[in-house]
């Protein structure tokens, strides 16, 4: 039995009413009827944020990576079967080692026959491919030699003499019998020693020895008499030698000590005899001649006969100065 709200028996309108709690009850359920407020008023619908479109595409301004859109040429995407992965020719030529490979590549910073690799993946002909890495080249051919001869005094710049005078095919003779062909780059007069470059790349050597590539080579000079500074004047505007006129790129004067002058000279001219010549024609004749430098690879400290094999910069540097 129900206790009436009031003892007049009006009901209470303090407590909630049943059709507000069906309402609330419906509105949880999905139904379409208003909810209402604390009042008992119907709700006000509040504003709803824009929803966008789930494929629009955001915009992003952050600053696009170095070669993040730089054209790849198809014909250098990953290939299967034939060639050798970029990653492991890398390795194997001592740039890095296979993951730091990959890194550079990722980075941009690789190029195969001129064009920038951005893919893992890529296979290449070791034998035919240029590769480079920030720029320099890279030589992939397991087959190919660089070496840097200390040429002795008094040897002759051969690979055999006919006279049996000490040449300088006598010092890689265990190279040549195991099967290796090496041609001297360019040549150096018998009384003349330092750097002479041995290597089996045909190009190579023709490119360095050829005049029109100007790789400049630099020797040091014992001459005769005390060389005044003003000589470098002369010698960079041109002496004319019986051959035609000739001149240096650089000249330095390094010392003087008991009437002999120690000088410095840089040319790209291979002409026979040619510092030679031009210091006699300056009243200077030659004592000694070394050859020290032929573009960025330098003689070293070993004695007078021995051998190294160019590092990879210094490899790099000889195909960058001549365009290969």
């Amino acid at each position: 039995m129900n206790k009436p709200a009031r003892r007049d028996g009006t009901p209470d309108r303090k407590k909630r009413q049943p059709a507000a709690k069906s309402t609330k009850n419906t509105a949880r359920q999905g139904a379409p009827s208003k909810q209402l407020n604390k009042r008992g008023k119907p709700k006000s619908a509040k504003p709803q944020r824009a929803q966008t479109q789930a494929h629009t595409p955001k915009i992003s301004n952050a600053k696009p990576a170095k070669h993040q859109y730089s054209e790849v040429d198809r014909d250098l995407a990953p290939m299967k079967g034939d060639g050798v992965r970029l990653q492991k020719v890398l390795a194997q030529a001592g740039v890095a080692s296979r993951r730091a490979a990959e890194e550079l590549i990722d980075q941009g910073r690789v190029e195969v026959d001129g064009r920038i690799v951005l893919e893992q993946g890529l296979r290449v002909d070791p034998e035919n491919a240029v590769v480079r890495v920030d720029g320099i080249r890279v030589v992939v051919k397991k087959d190919l030699v660089h070496i840097a001869l200390n040429k002795p005094r008094g040897w002759q710049s051969t690979m055999s003499d006919d006279l049996g005078r000490p040449c300088i095919g006598d010092i890689v003779s265990e190279r040549v019998s195991a099967g290796q062909r090496l041609f001297h780059v360019g040549r150096l007069d018998a009384d003349t020693e330092g750097l002479i470059l041995l290597t089996n790349d045909g190009d190579l050597a023709h490119r360095l020895m050829h005049p029109s590539y100007e790789v400049p080579k630099t020797y040091l000079a014992t001459v005769n008499g005390v060389v005044d500074r003003s000589l470098g004047k002369t010698l960079k505007a041109g002496v004319e030698l019986e051959d035609g006129p000739a001149k240096v790129d650089a000249f330095q004067l390094l010392d003087i000590n008991g009437g002999k002058s120690l000088v410095k000279i840089v040319l790209h001219e291979g002409r026979k005899h040619i510092v030679r010549r031009l210091l006699d024609a300056v009243g200077h004749p030659v004592v000694r001649l070394v050859r020290t430098d032929i573009g960025a690879v330098a003689l070293g400290d070993g004695r007078p006969g021995t051998l190294r094999v160019l590092g990879r910069g210094e490899v790099g540097s000889l195909y960058g100065a001549v365009g290969l």
